[in-house]
């Protein structure tokens, strides 16, 4: 694993540019780092780390109404991107950051809340 410098990301329509204040990694991410999850999971590398995180709104694309700069999310990115300072989100993976729950919690909570809700 490495740290890379990259360009600004910017949001194309219908995505969210999210300022990570917290990022959580799930079992199942480290499986598919190990190729154990290919049929479902596929991976490429270099490849980025982690799906869940939190954070605050720092541009939207063209189309975006439910959220603006400053609101706090929590969300999921699908290209395994949470870990970076920066990540492209598509709006329908966000929703509002509960009032009251630390950073730190709220950046493992997407996965296990959506977890939960479906079973």
């Amino acid at each position: 694993m490495r740290v890379d410098d990259v360009d600004r990301p910017v949001p194309d329509d219908g995505q969210v540019l999210i300022r990570v204040k917290a990022a959580g990694i799930n079992p199942g991410e480290a499986a598919i780092r190990t190729g154990a999850m290919a049929d479902i999971f596929p991976s490429t590398f270099p490849s980025g780390q982690g799906s869940d995180l939190a954070g605050v709104v720092a541009e939207v694309g063209v189309g975006v109404d439910r959220f603006s700069v400053g609101d706090e999310v929590i969300g999921f990115s699908e290209k395994r991107a949470a870990q970076a300072e920066l990540v492209l989100v598509d709006v329908n993976n966000l929703t509002p950051k509960p009032n009251g729950v630390p950073w730190e919690v709220a950046g493992g909570l997407y996965v296990a809340g959506v977890t939960a809700w479906g079973q």
